[in-house]
């Protein structure tokens, strides 16, 4: 009996257990549909599902949908779960799905997420928990579409204004946890749903506390106040002690990002080919990694992720030479007289360094750059949606499958498009809707390599570097199983042990 009681303390203590996390910028919105930060789309995975997702080994599995089935090459039936609940109680249903299609479409609604939904020609909910969804031609990725957050119909059905409502930062969902408390740079918690459909998980509550720099998160993981958070290679190999890992453990990944220049190819210095040429000749991408990253990460040649069949391994990085940068920029009427200037813009944190780093190194093919640097929602709001800058400094998640769509193609390059540089190119404009209609995978892949390497060879961004990830986990947290989709896959599954 002393045993049973015990065990069951131990299991209670467990469950009341709390997650603290770090974050350093606040989400813009708690909507899947809405949410393109990096913050506001982690958060918002823990609280709205997607009819399928993927496993630890980046396979499709479901999640709102029970099955899945093509009855054709262009129709797409999906067999909806019956026991999934809105966290206000109201079932999960086919109109759900149809309501949160026809949402993403809406000219109402700015969503660069519309883009993966633009081959589809129909959606329909053929009764209470089944959705037929055709193609308008066979798609590649008709089935990842469906990787997308799901709306309630019934909360946000006669809402005026889905971009401005309260809903996004009071969401209604059917996750594994629920929003409690929500409150602008202060830190907001999400309590477990004790009725999740897949069973309730096992930590009461993630709590996430606002950091608004690295430093300070590291301060915080340091003296225990977090329990998951970001490392840099600096920090692993200068600033963690003994006593650190008798506490954590760090966990070694490669990035899924990849960090890039963009230039706003709109402005005509910018339009110059040789300008471009020049100022990727004129940086020395390793020194980047070598400096920033110790050494822990690889130079980035071109926008899809390395070892995914649309990767192009012919493309090599280019060697730093400063002589034909130079060379390149007087050929476009550029010299010491008349010297190309611009601004770069970045937000805080890592980046901050990335710019000081390349304003130095083109200086040396006689370039002046001016950095500025910005509070993250100011960098969004005033220079990167609405476009309004020279050079930026940013990063990408690169997908498992990939769709050069929302960020390549000209038909992006729009206000809530990806497209943040402007990039125009008719041949890969082409490729890139002729992609969409293969389905043979080789044909896929091989039009995709091809794409990579017109990109690089243009130079709309200065494709820098991938780091690797590193992540520090108190050792009191189990089960941790590093994944090819990150750290935080089975969260749900994760015990605290006091």
């Amino acid at each position: 009996m002393k045993i049973l009681i015990t065990l069951f303390i131990l299991v209670q203590f467990s469950f009341c257990a709390s997650l603290h996390i770090g974050m350093s910028a606040n989400p813009s919105r708690i909507n899947p549909i809405l949410a393109t930060d990096t913050v506001s789309g982690e958060i918002s995975q823990y609280i709205f599902n997607s009819l399928i997702t993927y496993d630890e080994n980046a396979s499709i599995k479901l999640e709102l949908a029970k099955s899945y089935a093509f009855l054709d090459d262009k129709t797409l039936l999906f067999t909806l779960r019956d026991d999934v609940f809105w966290s206000d109680g109201e079932s999960f249903s086919a109109r759900d799905v149809v309501f949160t299609y026809e949402t993403i479409i809406s000219p109402k609604v700015f969503t660069p997420y519309a883009e993966s939904f633009r081959h589809i020609d129909k959606v329909e909910a053929i009764d209470n928990l089944s959705v037929k969804v055709t193609y308008e031609y066979p798609y590649f990725a008709a089935l990842e579409t469906w990787t997308m957050g799901i709306l309630p119909y019934h909360i946000l059905k006669d809402e005026n204004s889905i971009m401005t409502s309260a809903f996004n930062q009071k969401p209604i969902g059917t996750g594994a946890f629920i929003l409690k408390d929500f409150s602008i740079s202060k830190n907001f918690i999400l309590e477990a749903n004790k009725n999740y459909f897949l069973g309730s998980p096992k930590l009461e509550r993630l709590v996430y506390h606002f950091a608004p720099d690295s430093a300070t998160q590291f301060l915080m993981l340091k003296s225990g106040e977090l329990d998951i958070g970001r490392v840099t290679s600096l920090q692993v190999k200068r600033q963690l002690d003994d006593k650190f890992y008798e506490r954590f453990n760090v966990y070694e990944t490669m990035s899924h990002s990849y960090s890039f220049v963009s230039f706003n190819l709109d402005l005509p210095k910018f339009q110059d080919a040789r300008v471009r040429e020049a100022l990727s000749l004129a940086i020395d991408r390793q020194e980047l990694i070598d400096l920033l990253l110790f050494g822990d990460g690889i130079v980035c040649t071109g926008p899809f992720m390395p070892r995914t069949d649309a990767f192009n391994p012919d493309v090599k990085a280019p060697k730093r030479d400063i002589k034909t940068a130079k060379e390149l920029l007087l050929q476009a009427g550029y010299d010491e007289k008349n010297p190309l200037k611009f601004e770069l813009i970045t937000n805080s944190g890592q980046r901050i360094y990335t710019a000081q780093i390349l304003q130095r190194q083109l200086k040396d093919a006689g370039v002046h750059v001016s950095v500025r640097v910005m509070e993250w929602q100011a960098f969004l709001n005033t220079v990167v949606e609405p476009r309004r800058f020279e050079a930026i400094i940013m990063g990408w998640q690169m997908g498992l499958k990939s769709d050069a769509y929302p960020i390549w193609h000209s038909e992006s390059a729009k206000i809530g498009g990806f497209n943040l540089a402007g990039y125009k190119n008719e041949e890969v404009d082409k490729l890139i809707k002729k992609a969409e209609r293969t389905v043979d995978e080789d044909e896929f892949n091989a039009i995709y390599r091809r794409i990579f390497k017109l990109i690089k060879d243009d130079n709309p961004y200065l494709f820098l570097y991938i780091p690797k990830t590193l992540t520090a986990v108190k050792k009191n947290i189990s089960p941790i199983r590093p994944s090819i989709i990150g750290i935080e896959h089975n969260v749900i599954e994760w015990v605290k042990d006091e």
